[in-house]
């Protein structure tokens, strides 16, 4: 299976808002360098660095949400892959990066919040919210990238 990568988003510090980049390092065992979560500063890993590291987004779910990618507070946003199929099924490659698919992200109310906007991101990404994911071996990666669930043995 392959996807592209549309956005990625980062956010230095808890309720900050997030930033689109066009590239960022993935820090092994930590995140996204410049995201709050690689340093252990997010809502869902303080003091506590690499228990929570990247969160990926489907893209299809977007139209007609009401939200804009940088306001779900997810890192990166994916086309062309059911994020989750890459759960149990070994790792697997974003750019230079290698990842794996840890749980599935409930969506909760803190992005609407935080956003300003009144559509519920609970309701809206209902059993839609995305995955967390690992990084195995950190690497550069960038908008358009692809994403790569390769066979064993890569």
């Amino acid at each position: 299976m392959e996807g592209i990568v549309k956005a990625i988003c980062v956010a230095h510090a808890k309720g900050e808002p997030m930033q689109y980049v066009q590239s960022v390092n993935a820090l092994t065992g930590e995140g996204l360098e410049g995201d709050r979560y690689a340093t252990g500063n997010g809502s869902f890993n303080k003091d506590n660095q690499g228990k929570r590291q990247v969160s990926l987004m489907n893209t299809i779910f977007f139209p007609g949400s009401g939200f804009e990618y940088s306001q779900s507070r997810r890192n990166i946003f994916i086309e062309g892959i059911e994020l989750m199929w890459l759960i149990g099924r070994g790792d697997f490659k974003i750019g230079q990066a290698i990842f794996k698919a840890v749980k599935y992200c409930d969506p909760c109310l803190r992005p609407s919040k935080l956003a300003g906007v009144e559509t519920s991101f609970k309701e809206a990404f209902f059993d839609r919210g995305g995955i967390i994911v690992e990084v195995i071996e950190g690497g550069l990666i960038k908008v358009g990238d692809k994403v790569i669930s390769p066979p064993k043995g890569y």
